[in-house]
C-alpha cells in the first residue's frame, strides 16, 4: 500500500519541524509537504494531493475553524486534525461543526498522533481522551434539551416537577414561586397529563426515565 501522505500547517517552523520529525519513524505515513498558513497550504493542495493534513487553529489569518471549512468544501476527499495546544470548547466544538475528522492536543504522544492519522484514513472520528467529557457534557445538554421539548414542559413546569421530586408540597411550592395553591395545583395537573402520569410519584419516575430531571 502506498503510504499515507500528510501536509503540515502550523505558522511555527519549530512545530512543523518537530512534527515532521515524528512522523518519519512511521514507513507508512508520509509527510509530503508544510504550510504556514492558509495561502501556502491551498497552493499545495492540488499539486501534493495530502490525504490528511494536519492543521493548527490559531494561525495569522484565517484560523483553523475557518480554513477547515473551507477544506470540507473545496477539497471534500482530504482528512483535516486539527492539531493544537487549545482546549477551549469555543475552539473545540468550532472545529467539529466545521467538519474536522479529529481534534488532537500537541501533548499527545507521537504513538497517538501517528494512529490518528490512520484512524482518520479509515474514515473514523477522533477525539484527544482528554476532550471527551466535553464533548459527552455537550451531548447530554442536547439530548436533555431535545427530550424536554418533546415532553412540551415550559421551563416553569421543569422548576415546579423539580421541586416535586425534592419532595415539596403544593404549599411548599405556592410559597416558594409567590403563587396560589390553586395555581400549583393546576400546573401539577398539567404536568401529570404532559407526562402522560396519574400522580405525582410517577410524574417523578417518568421525568427521571427521561431525563428531565
Amino acid at each position: 500500500m502506498d503510504p499515507i501522505k500528510v501536509l503540515i500547517v502550523d505558522d511555527h517552523h519549530i512545530v512543523r519541524q518537530g512534527v515532521r520529525s515524528v512522523l518519519a519513524n512511521h514507513a507508512d505515513i508520509q509527510v509530503i509537504g508544510e504550510a504556514d498558513g492558509a495561502p501556502s497550504l491551498f497552493s499545495h493542495l492540488e499539486p501534493l494531493r495530502p490525504d490528511v493534513i494536519l492543521l493548527d487553529i490559531r494561525m495569522p489569518g484565517q484560523n483553523g475553524i475557518e480554513i477547515t471549512q473551507r477544506l470540507k468544501r473545496d477539497y471534500p476527499d482530504g482528512k483535516v486534525i486539527i492539531l493544537t495546544t487549545y482546549e477551549d470548547d469555543e475552539f473545540l466544538f468550532g472545529a467539529l461543526r466545521a467538519g474536522a475528522d479529529g481534534y488532537l492536543l500537541k501533548s499527545a504522544s507521537p504513538q497517538v498522533l501517528a494512529d490518528a492519522i490512520r484512524q482518520v484514513v479509515r474514515g473514523e472520528r477522533l477525539l484527544s481522551p482528554a476532550l471527551v467529557g466535553k464533548v459527552m457534557r455537550e451531548f447530554q445538554e442536547l439530548a436533555q434539551d431535545k427530550t424536554r421539548v418533546e415532553s412540551g414542559l415550559t421551563d416553569q413546569e421543569l422548576t415546579v416537577l423539580r421541586m416535586i421530586a425534592a419532595g415539596a408540597t403544593n404549599k411548599d411550592i405556592a410559597e416558594k414561586v409567590f403563587w396560589s395553591e390553586v395555581t400549583v395545583k393546576r400546573k401539577v395537573q398539567d404536568i401529570l397529563e404532559k407526562l402522560g402520569v396519574a400522580n405525582r410519584a410517577q410524574a417523578v419516575a417518568e421525568a427521571a426515565k427521561r431525563g428531565l430531571l
